[in-house]
């Protein structure tokens, strides 16, 4: 990956985006993509936008959207105890089991505050525990993040009920081509339809169609960003990338989840929401580009905002292409920089081979 991409990808990693706070992390997709479009522009609850106009353009253009969404998952705090322990919901799906003794970072709202209010959380020492309750799992208003405070008041003075954190684990690089982080779901997409974008104003004089790529926000809440920009934008195309599970970790049930290895290339979705002549477009260009892509069935939901924007306007036609990572909604999750790339070539070459003309529907 080329060390500008790199940073890019690391810096939208390593800033804060859990769900309905994702104004910082839009702020450095929004940097990045200011310099090739040809306008960047965001909507009332963030979602963002920056196109690249087609030599030829009008009110009827051509649309495609390059789609990723912006948040991650985090915690909300939700009770403070007379003690100054802090109890939290969930922002999207979180393992309670998984992030006990992690550090917390705050995003708080009182006034005079410097962010982050950074705490723990609290683990009983394994010579205190009651051993009658070993193999217990644990729940997340069980545990409480210990944020230095002394009582009550003294927390309340740093937090407030509702402000939002994530997990302070930062990205960095593993092995032969790997990144770790802990928002690769989905930092990823966004990523995606930014370096698209890139690849595509480097050839914009091939260019025959409208492209604009979209960060969403809210998708781990329930894919309201997608709602919101797919009604907005109306494209005649929209090509999503989420993450997907690799499923070549020990102890996963291939019968039931299927094969789908870390760096064996971006995972393509087939059926549901993914609309044939999309799909086999995505197929041809990635042949093209000699690009080696895995197969992917969804019968219904993908979980991903393809399921939120495909059933908009009489039905846009969709395409999905996912990465494979490791370790999802966790703090370290694992994932191939090829791969990645991988996508956002499959997304330029999409776009560029348009000539504005196509229906992507079946021949009946």
């Amino acid at each position: 990956m080329r060390p500008d991409s790199l940073t890019f990808l690391r810096t939208l990693l390593d800033t804060p985006s859990p769900s309905g706070y994702e104004r910082a992390g839009q702020q450095v997709w929004l940097s990045y993509v200011r310099p090739f479009a040809d306008r960047c522009w965001n909507d009332a609850y963030g979602n963002c936008f920056a196109s690249i106009e087609p030599a030829k353009s009008g009110k009827d253009v051509f649309t495609v959207a390059l789609c990723g969404h912006a948040d991650e998952i985090g915690l909300m705090v939700n009770f403070i105890d007379p003690n100054g322990f802090v109890y939290c919901k969930s922002i999207g799906g979180i393992d309670a089991g998984s992030i006990v003794g992690k550090r917390v970072q705050f995003m708080s709202s009182v006034d005079g505050v410097v962010n982050p209010v950074v705490g723990l959380i609290g683990a009983t020492a394994i010579h205190l525990q009651d051993k009658s309750n070993e193999g217990k799992m644990r729940k997340l208003h069980e545990l409480y993040v210990d944020i230095g405070a002394k009582d009550f008041a003294s927390a309340q003075a740093l937090l407030n009920i509702g402000d939002p954190g994530v997990f302070m684990d930062q990205s960095m690089l593993m092995g032969d081509g790997l990144i770790v982080a802990r928002g690769l779901d989905n930092r990823i997409g966004t990523f995606a339809a930014a370096e698209g974008l890139r690849l595509i104003a480097e050839k914009r004089a091939e260019l025959q169609v409208r492209v604009v790529a979209v960060s969403t926000v809210q998708e781990e809440v329930g894919l309201h960003g997608a709602s919101m920009i797919a009604g907005s934008l109306n494209p005649n195309v929209a090509l999503v990338t989420d993450v997907g599970h690799a499923t070549d970790s020990p102890g996963i049930n291939h019968p039931q989840h299927g094969h789908f290895k870390l760096g064996g290339g971006p995972k393509v979705s087939v059926g549901g929401a993914s609309q044939p002549e999309v799909t086999a477009r995505i197929f041809e260009v990635a042949k093209a580009k000699n690009i080696v892509t895995q197969r992917g069935g969804a019968a219904g939901r993908t979980g991903t905002d393809t399921d939120a924007i495909f059933i908009k306007g009489g039905g846009i036609a969709s395409g999905l292409v996912s990465l494979p990572i490791r370790y999802m909604h966790t703090t370290v999750e694992m994932t191939a920089l090829k791969d990645l790339e991988q996508i956002a070539e499959i997304f330029a070459g999409f776009a560029l081979s348009l000539k504005g003309n196509e229906v992507f529907a079946p021949q009946l």
